[in-house]
């Protein structure tokens, strides 16, 4: 049982580590290619609309990389599922 759980786990961890850090440049860029279209600015972030109406809120700071967490929640908004946007990033 602890070697199918430790197997379980390091998969979940290697598929985090795809999803590691990201920059908010290269992610405006990739989601251009799916279709989103910069809408407004609002301070350091960006909203990015799709014609079909989903929406998505990304973070501009320079210097400073996307995280794991907010890169899921993205994703999520996108509508595409992880391996679908890592093939575009």
């Amino acid at each position: 049982m602890d070697a199918l759980n430790s197997s379980v786990f390091s998969s979940l961890r290697s598929k985090q580590n795809e999803l590691e850090t990201t920059t908010s440049n290269k992610n405006n860029k990739t989601l251009s290619k799916i279709g989103f279209k910069i809408v407004r600015k609002h301070g350091s972030h960006v909203v990015l609309k799709h014609p079909d109406g989903r929406l998505t809120v990304v973070p501009v700071h320079t210097g400073e990389e996307i995280g794991a967490g907010l890169l899921n929640k993205i994703i999520k908004d996108t509508g595409l599922s992880k391996e679908e946007f890592l093939k575009y990033l």
